[in-house]
């Protein structure tokens, strides 16, 4: 099972992917943490002319991606960056799966060794009806973007917008753009954003 664990599929695929594409600039490098099938780096070739990478850990979605014509390398995130060179992209995507991998602070200073920015989706765990389910109920939260008992979750952290700004301060990352997801719309400067939100999307780079 753990061998699957970073293509576990997004509800929101759709208006994500086009949050991620609407962030990359045309004919840039870009790498995938997490690719699955390579849906989304096709997009970003097909209408951006990006150079793309991917790497997946799911042997069957990395046959996927190769059926599709798009260079992926089967690789396991906890297991680090090092065979890339630093500077080597314009962009390091990870899309819901930074709550997945082990060392989550590694990995974000890996993503900004080998790319001049990272763009990195999340749930939040300070939305609203996570709260409420849990004030409630007393249990492990089920919502409609972590669809998973606490027993068969692939998620190994869980952080709230909050959390997230804290620990990029910590780590000296500046967020260049934060774009909330509330009711799966994007809503860039929405009030009480840490409450409403249930996923969110950042743009980092290095202070």
């Amino acid at each position: 099972m753990a061998t699957r664990r970073y293509s576990v599929g997004d509800p929101m695929a759709s208006l994500t992917d086009r949050l991620i594409i609407d962030q990359i600039g045309r004919g840039s490098r870009v790498i995938d943490l997490g690719c699955g099938d390579a849906r989304l780096l096709c997009r970003l070739r097909d209408e951006l002319n990006c150079s793309v990478q991917g790497i997946e850990l799911d042997h069957r979605e990395v046959i996927a991606a190769i059926s599709k014509g798009m260079p992926v390398i089967q690789s396991d995130l906890d297991h680090g960056l090092k065979e890339i060179p630093e500077g080597s992209f314009d962009f390091a995507v990870l899309s819901q799966t930074l709550q997945q991998v082990r060392h989550p602070q590694e990995l974000l200073k890996e993503m900004l060794r080998i790319a001049k920015r990272a763009v990195i989706l999340v749930p939040n765990y300070g939305h609203w009806w996570i709260r409420l389910q849990i004030m409630l109920h007393g249990r492990a939260p089920v919502t409609g973007s972590l669809p998973y008992d606490w027993y068969n979750t692939p998620n190994l952290h869980f952080l709230s917008m909050l959390d997230f700004r804290e620990l990029c301060e910590r780590m000296k990352f500046k967020i260049v753009i934060e774009i909330p997801l509330v009711h799966g719309r994007s809503a860039r400067g929405a009030w009480a954003a840490n409450f409403r939100a249930d996923n969110a999307l950042y743009v980092l780079e290095h202070v």
